[in-house]
């Protein structure tokens, strides 16, 4: 990423623009989707974020972390946005909207029907954690994130991340145990 970052700021490259542009949108979607709920609006939040970190490019030198950046810039553009369209000042992330495989299924209906059911589950445990606790779950297992990153884009303290990320494991394995002992 380094690279990357040199070649935008030093030479203008907007091949390598496009690269870091890549490797980053759909992950910053996901999370500009999941404060906005609406495709088109997130997808102008995060393009709006691209083009100011293009437009100021001969900055790039000043950011510890690009990752940090972006996100902290996605989520200050999304609650912009929904304060804006909204009177509620404190409506945040309020939903799932990712899904993912806890195992590799095998071509079997049998199984995939089971992992549909297993999926279905784990997304409706999901969206019964409270607000902030779905959003730190998410970061940390979708987007990769460490719980530094978590907390320093959602400005709270590492504790709250692991406090948060422990309440969302607790209640997932209570609905594996549950799940289990129905099957």
């Amino acid at each position: 990423m380094e690279q990357l970052i040199h070649r935008i700021q030093f030479h203008n490259d907007e091949m390598a623009f496009n690269q870091l542009y890549q490797q980053n949108v759909v992950k910053i979607f996901q999370f500009a989707y999941s404060f906005v709920k609406e495709k088109e609006i997130a997808e102008e939040i995060v393009n709006d974020v691209f083009v100011r970190l293009w437009l100021d490019r001969a900055k790039l030198d000043k950011i510890r972390n690009l990752t940090v950046y972006l996100y902290v810039a996605v989520k200050n553009a999304s609650l912009n946005y929904l304060n804006r369209v909204s009177s509620r000042k404190n409506s945040f992330m309020t939903a799932y909207e990712q899904s993912f495989e806890l195992f590799v299924l095998q071509p079997n209906p049998e199984q995939l029907m089971i992992g549909k059911q297993m999926k279905l589950s784990i997304d409706q445990a999901v969206n019964q954690l409270p607000p902030r606790c779905r959003v730190i779950f998410k970061m940390i297992r979708e987007d990769n994130l460490t719980a530094n990153e978590v907390a320093q884009i959602l400005e709270i303290s590492n504790k709250t991340v692991f406090a948060q990320l422990s309440i969302a494991i607790k209640k997932l394995e209570e609905l594996v145990v549950k799940e289990t002992k129905q099957s």
